[in-house]
């Protein structure tokens, strides 16, 4: 597993200092946290290897192959944060499961693929869910643009939404989950916000909006690494669920179920998969930018 990013180091020669500063500090997080998971590969579910909550149905997306490194970067846009958010989550995890494996066809040995329900097309356009809830809504869109359902959002039949393309919706979710992040960053990380403040980094970036690769994000990301065993999230307790600090006030607290499985040594196996897929996606975008660097100008 280690290979790919030694190899990346013989390729850095030219790359200007700063970036070059950047790339050596996340080349050298991601050897911990590669090595910690090649250790602990019979040990951690499938969730801390893709860095996704993934059941044993999404076989697909354990292929390299279904996941595209953005060619194009685009950024989010503040004008479509949500005027209000829910103060809960309005995501059902069963539900969820059952609509992405419909996407990958994985829902039944040699199932038909790219099948969207009116409830799961309801449920993943559904404005104004916060955290967990608006990650697995940009999730459901991501899997089926990058297994070809082009049809995903075909009979839907509300007016001011016929015109939406899969592109829309992914902006929408972005920016959200961007301003999202910005108040998680401004609060100082209560609670046990570190984990889905970094899964949004993951999926956003994933989706090419660079604006989530923040220099000042990194900078506290590779803190939150433990220096020994280059594992992510050792003094949290997952299953507690999303903290109360950021359900709004006067409003019931009520937990997220989440499949996490906390290793013998107190590192948290979601968040390790999440913050090393993270990374890797810093490491893309930087590189992406020293070669845009040594272009000739025209």
């Amino acid at each position: 597993m280690t290979t790919p990013y030694v190899l990346l180091v013989f390729c850095l020669t030219t790359v200007l200092p700063t970036q070059q500063e950047v790339i050596d500090d996340v080349l050298t997080s991601l050897r911990k946290g590669v090595t910690f998971l090649e250790k602990q590969s019979r040990n951690i579910n499938l969730d801390g290897v893709v860095g996704y909550k993934i059941l044993h149905e999404f076989e697909p997306l354990m292929d390299t192959s279904f996941w595209s490194i953005p060619l194009d970067w685009t950024t989010t846009d503040p004008s479509l944060v949500y005027a209000t958010r829910r103060s809960t989550e309005c995501y059902d995890e069963q539900l969820s499961d059952k609509c992405m494996t419909l996407l990958l066809g994985t829902w039944k040995d040699n199932g038909t693929p790219c099948i969207v329900t009116k409830l799961c097309r309801d449920t993943m356009t559904r404005f104004g869910c916060p955290h967990y809830s608006l990650s697995h809504q940009l999730l459901y869109f991501m899997i089926g643009k990058m297994n070809g359902c082009s049809k995903m959002l075909k009979g839907e039949m509300r007016q001011s939404r016929v015109n939406m393309t899969v592109q829309h919706y992914q902006r929408i979710f972005c920016s959200n989950m961007m301003k999202s992040n910005q108040e998680i960053y401004k609060n100082g990380f209560t609670g046990q916000t570190h984990d889905i403040f970094i899964e949004n980094i993951l999926l956003c970036g994933l989706a090419g909006f660079s604006d989530f690769y923040n220099l000042d994000w990194l900078e506290h990301i590779l803190l939150w690494q433990d220096p020994e065993d280059g594992c992510f999230g050792k003094e949290y307790d997952f299953s507690l669920g999303f903290p109360e600090e950021h359900i709004a006030p006067q409003q019931p607290h009520r937990r997220v179920k989440r499949r996490e499985k906390t290793l013998r040594d107190g590192c948290s196996s979601h968040m390790t998969g999440v913050a090393v897929s993270a990374l890797g996606g810093y490491l893309n975008f930087y590189l992406s930018e020293q070669d845009i660097t040594k272009r000739p100008l025209t």
